[in-house]
């Protein structure tokens, strides 16, 4: 697992935007198409923004959730608000990226979920392989919605899963098994709350949810704040 330190949270966005850029440029040279899976987050927004500036055939893109809140469309607890106002027009207008959010609206969930890994499938084959998968490190240790104790923890036979409600909220969530097939993984890591779980991440513990996460195609962008250096 690689690590890169950058001085804040600016530089380290901007850095991100770059490799994410290069990895979705080198994924539709290779296969005429990326898929690219993303989360939510305060930094994520800020890499997603300079993500918006960056050289890319857009209209061979497609952008993927790796988890999103149940809550209603347009909600500011909604990944999917966040994801659409830092991308603006690259979503918005032809040619753009195509989105494909999370079914959280709906009343059947669980059925919703299974329909999203049936979407992952129609775009990365089957079984599903995203070409980049963008994760966050939480202070508890979870990424995406795979969070301590959670029974989506255990989900093994199906690429996308149910969460347990976690901060008030239920979730769906990407899996263990898709994440863990990904050609590349893009931790991205920020502020001093992170400072106890990055080292626990770097080293693969099994018994934090992020530690789970096979670590020979990732790379962990982090501040000097979540590494412990300010």
């Amino acid at each position: 697992m690689e690590l890169r330190v950058f001085p804040n949270v600016e530089s380290l966005a901007r850095e991100a935007a770059r490799f994410m850029a290069m990895e979705a440029t080198r994924a539709i040279e290779a296969r005429g198409r990326c898929v690219m899976a993303l989360s939510g987050g305060t930094t994520p927004w800020l890499m997603l923004r300079a993500l918006a500036g960056q050289a890319i055939q857009w209209e061979r893109l497609d952008i993927v959730q790796v988890d999103e809140r149940v809550a209603p469309s347009g909600a500011q607890a909604r990944s999917l608000t966040h994801l659409r106002a830092s991308l603006g027009a690259r979503i918005g207008s032809a040619p753009a990226a195509r989105v494909h959010p999370m079914p959280v609206e709906g009343d059947d969930l669980a059925g919703a979920a299974g329909r999203y890994a049936s979407t992952l499938a129609n775009l990365a084959g089957t079984p599903a392989v995203l070409d980049i998968v963008h994760l966050g490190l939480g202070p508890d240790g979870h990424t995406a919605s795979l969070v301590p104790g959670d029974p989506a923890l255990c989900v093994n036979d199906s690429d996308v899963a149910l969460a347990g409600p976690y901060q008030g909220t239920r979730r769906m969530t990407l899996t263990y098994p898709i994440i863990n097939r990904a050609r590349s993984i893009l931790w991205l890591v920020s502020g001093d709350s992170k400072a106890k779980m990055l080292p626990r991440l770097i080293r693969s513990d099994p018994t934090i949810p992020a530690g789970r996460v096979e670590p020979v195609r990732a790379r962990v962008f982090c501040d000097r704040a979540a590494r412990g250096d300010a």
